[in-house]
């Protein structure tokens, strides 16, 4: 967590030179100087005004700025103490998330802005140099725009409400907090940055209805007219970029751009032979045209295909498993493959036959999930995908959060998690990989993908030299309060992340094959944190415990 805690900025008053033009006074002229005249004295009286006046233009500057900047000390402290009595649920709210991270980029400039002098100029300095020697973690901007996207991500997936995500209503729970208009223009900035003008007009006209209501605002209409008339005009409507351009000039006469793109928009009708009245479908929009969600939801989900959109409804809990299906799943106490379970077994619940994908309940203790997390979380790096062609791990946008990787030796509970899933399993954890550790954040996902390695990547795990993924188990190491479900496409289920229980599947037929029914996909946290452990099991050394088989059905 990352949060600026500021006490007091001790500011120094720097009085600016004044420069006093020259003013011709009655005068001696003979160089004795102005004391020895009333009449220059008299003249001196202009100098003392006009001084006075300016010091009271300058003392009233200098108040307005420490009252901006004693506001901006409060929101900082606001968002601190919550942070503090929160603890990790702070975060685990993506709205907390992103406006952490905007504190801390887009309106640190505001504030780096109100403190440019010398005593601010040297706390700033300050706050750079641990910064740079890693006593304190500054996000980037980069960080404010995965956070924005990630929101989106949010949004999308669950079918989230503009309105509603504003005012810190998450699926009908009041979760706070409520955003500002600002904080929404800058989430439509975002996005039109990442060319998406449709989260660029919706959160554009959210940031228009909430400066609507704000007594003090936060934000300049003019700046969020001319982002919905840029949106408007990227997505092909002229007339109404014409239409919000000329009210943002209403607004701001002199505005810098504002003269030039109004001219650009009539030329652009008058060069297609339209007019600003729409008469019939010339495709150059309709001024008055206003974003139809349905509409737009359903061409998303035309664009995004069947699969994409079964996942979307597995997240939202929207399971097409059929009754016939489930009434076949059993639960049971499990002895696995190894004597010492015959005095304690394992509870193991059945979620689809075939392939056949059990839960193990309360297999991994509170303190063995806190040592993995406490071991991991100095490691984390950003999650990687192998890429197919080259066998290199690459960053991928599919693959959103940051994993560490665990070995058997370093910790007893870390064994006791490898010894467990081989008690389980009686698969040989000797050409496992590692135990790798991942936690996700605002959005973080991880969209629907296979654990194995298909005919076609040859270089996949050559550099092991322990064959393909034959198996998986994931372990959930928290509960999450909304979100962050494991899914499966094409078999309509999805496994909600309980604490303390794993999830295992195998991956591959006994001939050695993929069984493309376990495509499955991680779903954004919508809210909660969540934590997981998994196991990618390899072919090698399993020749005993799951025998080779021709029969492609086994």
């Amino acid at each position: 967590m990352m949060a600026v805690t500021m006490y007091q900025v001790n500011l120094l008053l720097c009085l600016p030179l004044l420069t006093i033009q020259e003013t011709t006074f009655p005068s001696s002229g003979t160089g004795d100087g102005m004391f020895t005249s009333s009449a220059d004295l008299q003249g001196l009286l202009y100098t003392e005004s006009e001084l006075v006046n300016k010091l009271n233009e300058y003392v009233q500057e200098e108040t307005e700025r420490i009252e901006s900047l004693k506001k901006l000390v409060k929101e900082y402290e606001a968002l601190r103490d919550n942070a503090f009595e929160s603890g990790e649920k702070f975060v685990g709210n993506p709205l907390n998330s992103f406006l952490l991270i905007k504190k801390l980029t887009s309106d640190w400039k505001t504030v780096q802005n109100l403190i440019q002098n010398s005593v601010g100029e040297k706390f700033v300095a300050n706050l750079t140099e641990q910064r740079d020697n890693f006593v304190l973690r500054w996000p980037s901007d980069e960080d404010l725009n995965g956070a924005a996207t990630g929101l989106m991500r949010l949004q999308d997936t669950y079918r989230l409400d503009t309105d509603s995500l504003s005012r810190g209503i998450l699926n009908g729970q009041d979760i706070g907090p409520t955003l500002s208009a600002h904080d929404c223009f800058e989430l439509g900035r975002q996005t039109y940055n990442n060319g998406d003008y449709y989260h660029t007009t919706i959160w554009m006209e959210q940031a228009m209805k909430l400066y609507n209501e704000e007594i003090e605002k936060t934000i300049s209409k003019a700046d969020i007219l001319e982002y919905l008339a840029f949106s408007a005009y990227m997505s092909g409507n002229i007339r109404r970029a014409l239409k919000l351009t000329n009210e943002m000039l209403d607004l701001h006469p002199d505005h810098p751009r504002g003269w030039g793109n109004k001219q650009y928009y009539e030329q652009t009708l008058k060069k297609k032979g339209a007019s600003y009245q729409k008469r019939g479908e010339d495709g150059l929009g309709d001024a008055d045209e206003t974003v139809n969600v349905l509409k737009e939801r359903q061409k998303r989900e035309d664009d995004l295909g069947e699969e994409r959109v079964h996942y979307e409804q597995l997240c939202r809990g929207e399971e097409f498993i059929t009754d016939e299906e489930r009434s076949k799943l059993m639960c049971r106490y499990s002895t696995g493959k190894h004597l010492y379970l015959l005095i304690g077994p394992v509870k193991e619940e059945e979620v689809y036959l075939n392939p056949r994908i059990v839960i193990y309940h309360d297999i991994v203790t509170d303190n063995e999930i806190e040592t993995i997390k406490s071991l991991a979380t100095p490691r984390f790096k950003r999650a990687t995908v192998q890429n197919y062609k080259t066998g290199e791990l690459e960053t991928a946008n599919y693959r959103i959060s940051k994993t560490a990787w665990l070995k058997e030796e370093e910790h007893e509970h870390v064994a006791n998690v490898y010894d467990r899933t081989n008690q389980i399993t009686g698969l040989n954890m000797e050409t496992s990989e590692e135990l790798q550790v991942s936690n996700y954040g605002i959005g973080g996902h991880y969209e629907p993908h296979f654990d194995f390695a298909r005919r076609e990547e040859k270089n996949a795990f050559a550099s092991l030299g322990t064959g393909n993924r034959i198996a998986t188990l994931l372990i959930y190491e928290s509960d999450v309060e909304q979100g962050g479900a494991t899914v499966f496409p094409h078999l309509g289920i999805a496994l909600w992340p309980k604490k303390g229980t794993a999830a295992f599947w195998y991956n591959l037929f006994q001939n050695g094959e993929g069984d493309d029914l376990t495509r499955h996909a991680a779903c954004p946290v919508l809210a909660g944190t969540k934590w997981v452990s998994n196991f990618w099991i390899h072919e090698r050394g399993q020749e005993f415990t799951r025998p080779c088989s021709s029969d492609p059905f086994v």
